[in-house]
Order: structure tokens, then C-alpha cells, then sequence
């Protein structure tokens, strides 16, 4: 019969559970079977590349054939720490396996992580139970329609039904990321009442800034909206708005690289003879590394020679995005509530903890999001461990993990390994970042939610391929169950849910450019729309959501039943992937899921009272 040593996410065995501040104590309780023999448990805990200290544990007691042995530690500086136990006899050693478990071995195994972060790390707190919202600009709504080109060489579209141009060689046919299908400040103005009705609460706005593509990932002009969209005031307004609908807006900061076509680099010569590429005294060149070297001469974001990298050492760079009066100040003054990194991996920490300053220094309500697709604890990047969730960086990251581990979900994948990749996130990331993280089925880099579900794989194949390709009308009911299950899921886990425009119409696309289709505002797709809302209402409405941790009650099979429990409330999640009704115990009663479904049930903490909530 196998016992149970240690397990990271038991209370019992270790408190606090996961992360912790520094100078905050740590308590791990060992049990050990008599039948081992002679034992000296020892810890042994590894600061992030550093030689290991052991730590001998006291012994506490005895249970029927089990010695209990305890130590408490007290981190007093933030990093990665790892650690196992060593029972220093016999070459015998404790490890971790899937789930936090601890298993006895006699070779190296993996390690239990343990996250320390800076004491006064806090974050946002009206971002925590809310909602967000991600609008690529160009596509979601024309206010103004029929506008004129600010630009000679953009390409407007009128047929907002149309695919997007995906004609690959943009370098010699000029089309891919040149058509614009006029979305702007005003139309999404217009749409804030049905944003509000849908319970969204933030705004993520892809670029807004002056750039020579659709995407707007190319800045030429850190300090000016993109005139298609609208001018700086009428940003300024449209916060303004939001802000009386309770909904806050965040921008995308593309601080990583510029456009070759800015006024900065001015390569292709738009912004008349000045700019770094053209004059070597121009008050930009230090942004950049010119070097014979690179083919292009110049270094260039993953080799891409129309987006020039700028050196984020350089103090004028770091000056104009976070000095005062600069890009940070200017967007801030103008209403944004924060910003969103893109590419935070490749900004250095320093870099990331001026910005940071910048930020905050409007108001510790200001919002820090950075672009990461990995568990942002343990990322490496610049040859060093990130440092840049520990407190003095980012608030909170995107959510990619938790993404994979829905997707793997309602593709069939063993739901014990879905829910062991949830709570490994969940014990890694400190509590302020991931209340606050942005957990999404999809975004302008992905394929869409409903595709990625239920569409066929793509496998990188070419844009000929997934042009025009859609999901069989046939199999669209059975597509939709699942993208409501998927979105349930994101809605109750830990962190901050985000919905991609148009995924709650079901939009389909694969990735770039078909995933940034014009939102289509003639359809009367309504499977969705009701159900978020009510996921959003929930939210709001039960503090298990707001911050409640997370416990996995049970995964198997097609099942995957987890408890959010918070100061007043505890909320029970039951998911049912399968093809079959199943009857689930929570609250001391069995409740019925329908296949492809999903049931929340909501208890309070303190009186006899239950409340209940259930889709399909």
C-alpha cells in the first residue's frame, strides 16, 4: 500500500499554500512509514542557482506506524526556491510527482517550487472579479464609416463581411496587414452599452498608436493615435465613456521594437529626411544597434527588417516611454487605467520595473499586464531567471498555461494532467498576480476559441489552407456546447476571464490574419452571449471568485469538479466533457450535469443557504 509523505497542495503537509511573501513563515510537515526504519529527515531548499541548505526537521509525534517530522522556514528574500526532503539514510530521498504528491526514490527527481515574492506586492483590485474584453481596433466597429485613407498606401475595405488579405510576400505585393476595414474610437463608443450588458468591466485594446499596418504592432508614433482611428481627444472621450459604464480601458505598449516606417527609424523615408536610418545624428539613432553584421544591416525583431529593435538601455529610450511627458504619462493622462506588454520576455527586468514605476506612479490602481505564454515564474530569458512576477514588475501575466490546459480539457486530454497543470500555476504564481491574471480560449495570436475547439487542426499549414475553411454547419451546435464549457472554465479559475471580440457571435478563423475579422454585427448568434453574461454577473456577485482559492475535488474521467472558497462564499464547479448525464456529489447532495456541460453552485460560507446555477 503506498503512502503519502508530502503533498505541496494538502494544508496539512505545507502552509501556507503555495507562493508566499518574504519574511513570511513556511511550515512543511513530513509523515514517514515506521517501516522505513532509522530516518533523519532533512529539507533541502535551493535558492534559484545557488548551492542547496538542509534544514533538519524536528521530530513531532507518532501516529499508528507513521512518524510525523515538521520544520518551519522563513524566506526573507524574494526568488525561485526549490526543494525535496532527504531522509539521510540509505541514499532515500522525497520528490514530487503529478498532483504535489511526494514518492520515495533513490535517483534525482523533480523538484516542489517555492515562489517568494516582495512583501508589498499588490495589484488592482477592481480588475480581480471582473471581466475583460480584447478589441483589435480595426475590426470591431466603424463609427465613422466611409472615412478617407489617412494614408495613400492603405486599402480600404467596404465589404466588412470579406476575409481579410492574407497574400504572404507583403514585401513585393504590398497586401497582407494593408487592408483596413475602418474600425475606430467612436464605434467602439457606440458599442460600450452592449459591452456593459455583457458584464465586461476592462477593455484590452490591441496598438492604438500611429503605425503602417493593420496590426499596429509597427509604432511610427509612440505620442499620436493612428488617425484612422480617431485623434488623441476623442481616446480621451472614449475613456470617459467607459468610465461611466464602469468599464476601464488598457493599451498595448510595443516597446520591444518599432516600425522601420516611423518618424524614430524613418527607413522608407514617410517622415521626411530625419530619423535614425537616414541621419546618424538624429536624436533616435542611440535607440538602435547598427551593425554590418546583420543582414540588414541594423538588428531586427526575429529578423523581420521592417521592425528595427530598439536597445531599451539606451536612457533616451528609457526617458521618452517612462520619463515624465513621456509615451507612459501621455496615454495614462488621457484615461487609459494601464498597459499590457507586449513581448514581455524580451524586455529587460530593469526595464520592465521603470515602466512599472511610470505606471504606478498615476496610481497603485493602474493596471501592468505582460505578454507571456509560459509559466512566468520559472521563464528564462537574456541567459538569468525573470524576475519580473516576483512584486517590483508586472502585476499579472497572460494566462497561456491555463488556455493549454482547457483546450487539452475539451479535447480529451487525461483530465488528472489538466488539473495538475492548473494548480501548478496556481501554487507557482504569488496571489496578487494570479487574481489578477487574463485567462482567454483565445486571442489576435491564436485561432479563434471555437476553432480551436472544434476545428480541423491546423498543423502550420499555409494561409491557402485555412482561408475560407469553417466548421460544418452539421457539427456547430455540438462546437458551440463546447466553447460555453471551455469559456465556463476560464470564468471560475483563478484569475481575471478575457473574451476575444466576436468569440461570443462564435466567430471562426484560424490565425493571422483570419482570426481578425470584422466583428459581424448583422448576427443573431445568441447560444453564447447569454450564458457569459450570466458567468460575468456570477463573478461579480460571489466573492469565491474574487480571489477564492482553488481546490480540485475530483479528476476523472470526463469529470473535472473544483471548489473556489472564499471569505463568505464557497462556489463548486462541476465540468461534464462526456457523453453522458453523470450525478456529482457537492454540498452534500447529488447534482446532475448534463453531458457537455457544466453546473456552479454556490454555498455561503456561515448560514444554511444555497444558491444554484446551471447551463445545459
Amino acid at each position: 500500500m503506498s503512502h503519502t509523505f508530502y503533498n505541496s497542495l494538502d494544508l496539512t503537509c505545507k502552509s501556507p499554500f503555495g507562493a508566499v511573501k518574504a519574511g513570511q513563515p513556511v511550515t512543511f510537515n513530513l509523515t514517514v512509514p515506521e517501516d522505513l526504519g532509522y530516518v533523519d529527515p532533512h529539507l533541502v531548499l535551493t535558492k534559484d542557482r545557488e548551492d542547496p541548505v538542509h534544514y533538519r526537521m524536528e521530530f513531532t509525534g507518532q501516529t499508528p506506524k507513521v512518524n510525523h517530522f515538521a520544520l518551519t522556514v522563513t524566506p526573507t528574500t524574494s526568488g525561485l526556491y526549490f526543494y525535496h526532503f532527504d531522509l539521510y539514510t540509505d541514499f532515500r530521498r522525497i520528490y514530487r510527482t503529478p498532483g504535489g504528491e511526494g514518492v520515495l526514490s533513490w535517483t534525482d527527481g523533480q523538484d516542489w517550487q517555492l515562489t517568494v515574492y516582495e512583501p508589498d506586492f499588490k495589484t488592482p483590485d477592481w480588475l480581480k472579479n471582473g471581466t475583460m474584453y480584447q478589441i483589435f481596433p480595426d475590426r470591431f466597429c466603424e463609427g465613422k464609416p466611409d472615412k478617407a485613407m489617412p494614408f495613400a498606401d492603405r486599402i480600404y475595405r467596404t465589404d466588412k463581411t470579406g476575409e481579410p488579405y492574407f497574400w504572404p510576400t507583403e514585401q513585393s505585393e504590398g497586401y497582407l496587414n494593408m487592408d483596413y476595414y475602418g474600425g475606430d474610437f467612436a464605434g467602439i463608443q457606440q458599442k460600450l452599452p452592449y459591452l456593459r450588458d455583457l458584464g465586461v468591466t476592462c477593455i484590452y485594446l490591441n496598438p492604438i498608436f500611429e503605425a503602417h499596418a493593420n496590426h499596429r504592432y509597427n509604432t511610427a508614433d509612440y505620442l499620436k493615435a493612428d488617425p484612422l482611428l480617431g485623434t488623441n481627444e476623442e481616446f480621451s472621450a472614449l475613456c470617459a465613456a467607459a468610465a461611466k459604464e464602469g468599464i476601464r480601458i488598457i493599451l498595448d505598449g510595443v516597446f520591444s521594437h518599432t516600425g522601420s516606417d516611423s518618424r524614430y527609424f524613418n527607413r522608407e523615408g514617410r517622415y521626411g529626411p530625419g530619423g535614425a536610418y537616414r541621419d546618424r545624428s538624429s536624436p533616435y539613432r542611440s535607440w538602435y544597434d547598427f551593425d554590418s553584421g546583420y543582414p540588414c544591416g541594423y538588428r531586427s525583431w526575429w529578423g523581420f527588417e521592417t521592425l528595427p529593435e530598439v536597445q531599451e538601455e539606451s536612457p533616451s529610450y528609457v526617458e521618452f516611454i517612462c520619463g515624465k511627458g513621456g509615451v507612459i504619462d501621455t496615454w495614462l493622462n488621457l484615461g487609459a487605467s494601464g498597459f499590457r506588454l507586449d513581448v514581455a520576455d524580451e524586455l529587460p527586468d530593469d526595464f520592465i520595473e521603470k515602466i512599472r514605476a511610470a505606471v504606478k506612479s498615476h496610481g497603485e490602481d493602474k493596471l501592468l499586464l505582460g505578454e507571456v505564454w509560459e509559466d512566468a515564474t520559472t521563464k528564462e530569458a537574456f541567459g538569468r531567471r525573470r524576475t519580473y512576477l516576483r512584486g517590483h514588475g508586472l502585476d499579472a501575466v497572460m494566462n497561456y498555461p491555463f488556455r493549454s490546459a482547457t483546450l487539452d480539457y475539451l479535447h480529451g486530454a487525461d483530465v488528472t494532467a489538466v488539473a495538475d497543470a492548473l494548480m501548478q500555476i496556481c501554487e507557482h504564481y504569488p496571489a496578487p498576480a494570479l487574481n489578477c491574471a487574463m485567462n482567454f480560449l483565445s486571442t489576435h495570436d491564436t485561432e479563434r476559441a471555437i476553432t480551436a475547439i472544434a476545428g480541423e487542426p491546423c498543423n502550420n499549414r499555409d494561409r491557402y489552407w485555412q482561408s475560407k475553411r469553417v466548421i460544418p454547419s452539421g457539427q456547430m451546435d455540438e462546437a458551440i456546447r463546447r466553447e460555453l464549457l471551455g469559456y465556463a472554465m476560464i470564468f471560475t479559475l483563478p484569475g481575471v476571464p478575457c473574451v476575444y471580440y466576436g468569440d461570443e457571435i462564435a466567430m471562426q478563423g484560424y490565425r493571422d490574419p483570419f482570426n481578425r475579422a470584422f466583428f459581424d454585427w448583422n448576427s443573431t448568434e445568441q447560444r453564447l452571449r447569454g450564458p457569459i453574461k450570466t458567468l460575468a454577473a456570477l463573478r461579480r456577485s460571489c466573492d469565491a471568485f474574487d480571489g477564492g482559492r482553488l481546490e480540485i475535488v475530483r479528476a476523472e474521467g470526463d469529470i473535472l469538479h473544483y471548489r473556489r472558497v472564499g471569505i463568505v462564499q464557497t462556489a463548486e464547479i462541476i465540468l461534464n466533457r462526456g457523453p453522458h448525464l453523470i450525478a456529482e456529489e457537492a454540498f452534500g447532495k447529488n447534482t446532475e450535469v448534463n453531458p457537455g456541460g457544466f453546473t456552479v453552485l454556490v454555498e455561503d460560507n456561515h448560514p444554511e443557504h444555497v444558491g444554484y446555477f446551471s447551463v445545459y
